[in-house]
């Protein structure tokens, strides 16, 4: 771990933990927050351009929204076509509970909701909680409308101690027959949700030619703890790092004298594999920065030049050493919650780190005044990975996995520091700063 300085004047301190908070609530789904994070771009003076038009040569803050994900850049006056990037990487999804396409089921005079398990959510923490429906709907003329039912219409109540007398010696739950939740009673009539959701949304049921929802917790973010020192909510994993690298990049691009040009990347899909249209597996950023570089009246040449000089920060949530589970870390390396940012590392490259992007990393810390620490896995448990091998691998960009150490990580609600949100993001404006 770093020995920071005192730290310098910065744009982040603890509201912007408070705004955090605020974008958890308002981002459901990865469609919600992309549209929350398009909002806060508007303001910041970015402007949206069409994948299907031609893009100018114009300075400013542009990005490119396609479902669930979201790429923005910021061109400074003057930038030649061979300029390299600056990129903050993160990713909208989070593991839920998603509705499947023939919604309507019950049994024993309940009503109930199909659901189909996303990515490795910690099932438990579904269990006896208040849930509402948020997503989107598809209407026959092929645009799309947000929904948000943001109140409790849904639960999965697990079974009473009285009928599973093992059930505190090891929960085991059927992830097709026992997370399935109720929403009220009486007999199952097919079209009943989906024209529940439609008159939440304001549209006419036979309107509705598809749609992607998917099961959320109502109960507020809150801080956590005798003095705040701890914030519990959703989805942190990984809007936290959405949050940070949105307010990052409005950040910098009000800052003269960039040598790089600045980009947000907020892919959807990490939480099963990437390998999707708005994944990181998929053209969506090569295709962007390709675009800008030839926008800019640059050629082959210059984009080899641009990508060679990239660097980006794959940032995700890490794992907090956790205080009843000691054992389960690396002895030598343990995140603590408010220690600032953490470094990931691993040698089998489930992580894009090596060690001259730790140089990098550690330069945008000190130059942040920021602390950071290391991750390393304990070798008997193997780590997850993120989009930043995909990343470096797909587009041979320099990659480093980085991000905020958190507990419970892939539960319905999550715990980091209160102090962390906004250290990652001063790392963030001091990296993108270059």
């Amino acid at each position: 771990m770093s020995s920071a300085p005192s730290r310098p004047s910065s744009p982040f301190d603890r509201g912007h933990t408070d705004d955090l908070m605020t974008f958890l609530a308002a981002s459901p789904s990865p469609y919600h927050a992309v549209a929350t994070a398009a909002e806060r771009l508007e303001k910041a003076g970015f402007r949206q351009v069409e994948e299907t038009a031609a893009w100018d040569a114009t300075a400013g803050g542009k990005y490119v929204v396609r479902g669930g994900a979201l790429i923005a850049w910021y061109v400074p006056e003057g930038a030649a076509p061979h300029t390299p990037y600056r990129i903050v990487g993160a990713h909208t999804d989070s593991p839920n509970l998603r509705v499947k396409p023939q919604p309507d089921m019950g049994a024993q005079g309940w009503r109930q909701v199909a659901v189909e398990i996303y990515g490795g959510t910690l099932l438990n923490t579904w269990l006896d909680r208040d849930l509402g429906l948020a997503g989107r709907l598809t209407l026959r003329d092929g645009t799309h409308r947000l929904v948000d039912v943001d109140r409790p219409v849904l639960r999965v109540p697990q079974l009473a101690i009285h009928l599973d007398r093992q059930a505190n010696d090891g929960l085991k739950l059927d992830r097709q027959r026992h997370m399935q939740p109720i929403w009220g009673l009486g007999d199952v009539h097919e079209g009943d949700l989906i024209s529940f959701v439609a008159g939440e949304a304001d549209v006419d049921a036979d309107d509705v030619a598809g749609w992607d929802l998917m099961v959320h917790p109502v109960e507020a973010p809150s801080y956590l703890g005798r003095d705040r020192e701890l914030v519990a909510g959703p989805r942190m994993d990984n809007l936290l790092s959405v949050h940070a690298g949105v307010a990052a990049l409005a950040a910098v691009s009000s800052r003269p004298g960039l040598t790089h040009i600045p980009v947000l990347a907020a892919f959807d899909h990490e939480e099963n594999g990437s390998e999707s249209d708005t994944g990181a597996q998929g053209p969506l950023l090569g295709s962007v920065l390709e675009r800008s570089v030839y926008a800019r009246g640059g050629a082959y040449e210059d984009r080899a030049r641009a990508f060679a000089g990239t660097v980006c920060l794959s940032s995700d949530t890490g794992h907090a050493v956790h205080p009843n589970y000691a054992e389960r870390h690396d002895p030598t390396h343990h995140p603590r919650v408010n220690g600032g940012p953490i470094l990931k590392v691993n040698v089998n490259q489930r992580y894009a780190t090596d060690g001259s992007g730790r140089a990098v990393f550690a330069a945008a810390c000190e130059q942040a005044g920021v602390p950071w620490q290391t991750f390393v896995s304990n070798n008997d448990m193997p780590c997850g990975t993120t989009i930043g091998p995909i990343t470096a691998a797909r587009h041979g960009i320099t990659t480093v996995d980085i991000g905020v150490a958190i507990l419970s990580m892939h539960s319905a609600r999550e715990l980091c520091g209160a102090d962390d949100p906004f250290l990652l993001a001063n790392a963030l404006v001091a990296f993108l700063e270059g």
